[in-house]
């Protein structure tokens, strides 16, 4: 079977760095010292993968997986046909979770800091809301996760591991759903 290099090492690292810090902060969210840092460490993971979404190698960059409608409707449809094709890289509904997995991040991390500043400390709509971008955050992260196992399946490519050394199986067909022919 053949394999396609296709997450880079900057991506799998931020990748896992950003689990790292969520699943960190999930378990402590005291507010302590090291869930602020953990927190400034998923923001930083973050602005640099948006970064990287500009200036990366193909498959990391937004302008050949944005999920515009005309990638995601489509794919949609064929979803629900129980017809999905298979993505070398991000197919249009994984996109669209990771841009809000990316958003959520970034809510996190605003809110977080302003609650450090005298103008909003002790306010208690700001930590309402800080909780509950924490729990959506959860949520995705837990519908992330079984997407990526449904799509393991599906397709017969282990997705988490292609995130721990950055292959993937190419689709099958000739008219591929690739980084370079998708949209």
């Amino acid at each position: 079977m053949s394999r396609l290099r296709v997450w880079d090492p900057l991506v799998r690292i931020l990748h896992w760095t950003l689990v790292l810090c969520v699943l960190g902060n999930f378990i402590n969210e005291s507010g302590a010292t090291v869930h602020r840092y953990a927190g400034y460490v998923a923001t930083g993971v973050v602005l640099t993968r948006l970064l990287w979404g500009f200036i990366g190698t193909p498959y990391a960059r937004f302008r050949d997986w944005f999920p515009w409608p005309s990638r995601l409707f489509p794919y949609l449809r064929a979803l629900l046909r129980g017809q999905p094709p298979h993505y070398t890289g991000h197919n249009p509904a994984g996109a669209v979770m990771m841009l809000l997995l990316l958003a959520l991040v970034i809510s996190l991390g605003t809110t977080g800091y302003m609650m450090g500043l005298d103008a909003y400390w002790g306010e208690e709509w700001l930590e309402e809301l800080h909780e509950g971008i924490a729990n959506v955050l959860i949520g995705c992260v837990a519908l992330h996760v079984l997407a990526a196992i449904a799509e393991s399946i599906r397709h017969q490519d282990n997705l988490v591991l292609s995130m721990i050394h950055g292959y993937k199986r190419p689709p099958a067909d000739t008219d591929s759903h690739d980084a370079t022919t998708s949209g």
